[in-house]
């Protein structure tokens, strides 16, 4: 089983969560589908630190996705320019 950090009040800056290396490809997704669920919300009504959270946590998750899928398949119709 991975480990989780559990931080308390007085932990400010310590990290949260399980390493996402070492999730399952499901377990991967899962995570980043919840994050994105739950981003508009954080966004709009969660404190700073929460957001702050939200932000490193997603960008974490993301960074991983992307290391495991460096040639993942884009859909040419979704782009709006050249970039």
């Amino acid at each position: 089983m991975a480990d989780v950090t559990r931080v308390g009040p007085d932990d400010v800056g310590a990290e949260m969560g399980i390493d996402p290396a070492g999730l399952s490809d499901n377990d991967l997704l899962r995570e980043l589908t919840s994050l994105h669920r739950t981003r508009l919300n954080t966004l709009r009504h969660g404190p700073d630190a929460a957001l702050a959270n939200h932000l490193r946590r997603t960008a974490e998750l993301e960074s991983e996705y992307l290391t495991r899928h460096p040639g993942r398949e884009v859909d040419p119709s979704r782009l709006t320019q050249d970039f």
